[in-house]
């Protein structure tokens, strides 16, 4: 029997397909070749990139040129633009302001056939310090209320390039997504006085059957209402708010978690596309800011990140109604991941 399955930190119903259910051999994958020709975030194409934003390199290597490590670089196609003021104002019954923000490129290695799950433990930690350092920089300017890194692997995905790489959008507005996670947060905080992934967190870890990994600083399970087949959230085991304020051994601690699950998806589903997405605070401390504006961040939110591969489509009922349906309950999916030996 299929199941409608509610989600009370997005707020959105899933349908869990059962009679549809899909086993991992069930997916097909298909191996793609990505930008054909010369790879601009390549050792030696430099030029072919907008000059560095920030860079780990050795002090005596030249700035825009080989020697790096992680690079991080304005995308030359960007979303938003960085200069100019916002000048928020109405049209008639809508509100528009300018598209200003920002939009950034993290080249995680300078090895072109390498995915991030391939890389040493320090070359990851290097990555996600790199993420934590451009959410605390871009979020000192006053204009930026959020700050979203993300990660695309594959066409189907929306990766352009196949060099491994990640994307930082700094917004003016909090979005949809990530307020309607903050709302509920909230909500369940002035209700019951405890963080509602906190609460999630024990009573995944109490019946296990959606836990693919967990150990002693992180945790990553596979949501009750997965939207997709074969999701996973990870998150810090101990109530934390802000990315941007996670330690150096914290992150080293998380290159370890994640590469773990990443290489159990590859391993269960073929080396699937897939989206990431770290979910961490807004600009709170921004001044000045409206009343009661997250006031209780530091106590209700805990940051997180979503993995989502990239193996069924969505249609007319998903875009009609907002549900989602997932052939693969997540608990057979969690059992698979578990069991993949690496």
């Amino acid at each position: 029997m299929p199941e409608l399955r509610h989600d009370p930190v997005q707020r959105r119903w899933v349908i869990i397909a059962t009679e549809r259910a899909r086993r991992p051999s069930d997916f097909t994958v298909e191996r793609e070749t990505m930008g054909d020709g010369k790879c601009p975030f390549c050792y030696g194409n430099e030029n072919m990139t907008p000059p560095e934003i920030r860079v780990l390199r050795p002090p005596d290597t030249k700035p825009n040129g080989p020697g790096w490590k992680v690079r991080v670089v304005p995308n030359k196609f960007p979303a938003l633009r960085i200069e100019g003021e916002l000048d928020r104002r109405a049209v008639g019954q809508y509100d528009r302001m300018n598209g200003i923000g920002a939009h950034e490129v993290i080249i995680e290695t300078p090895q072109h056939d390498k995915d991030i799950s391939d890389l040493p433990l320090e070359d990851i930690a290097d990555v996600l310090k790199m993420y934590r350092d451009r959410i605390v920089d871009l979020q000192k300017d006053p204009r930026f209320r959020y700050v979203l890194v993300f990660r695309n692997k594959g066409s189907v995905a929306g990766a352009s390039l196949a060099h491994p790489h990640s994307q930082v959008i700094a917004t003016p507005i909090t979005p949809r997504t990530v307020a309607v996670e903050l709302e509920s947060a909230r909500e369940h905080y002035v209700a019951k006085e405890r963080c509602i992934f906190c609460d999630i967190i024990a009573q995944e870890l109490e019946t296990y059957s959606r836990i693919v990994v967990a150990d002693p600083h992180f945790v990553s399970w596979c949501p009750y209402a997965s939207r997709f087949p074969f999701e996973v959230t990870v998150a810090p085991r101990k109530h934390f708010h802000d990315f941007g304020q996670e330690s150096d051994e914290n992150l080293f601690h998380l290159a370890r978690h994640l590469r773990e699950v990443l290489q159990r998806l590859r391993k269960s589903l073929g080396d699937p596309p897939y989206n990431y997405m770290l979910h961490t605070s807004p600009a709170y401390y921004q001044k000045p800011r409206r009343p009661g504006y997250w006031t209780t961040i530091e106590l209700d939110w805990h940051w997180h990140l979503e993995i989502l591969p990239r193996l069924t489509k969505t249609a007319g009922f998903e875009w009609g109604t907002g549900f989602y349906i997932n052939p693969t309950p997540p608990e057979d999916a969690a059992r698979f991941l578990r069991d993949v030996v690496i």
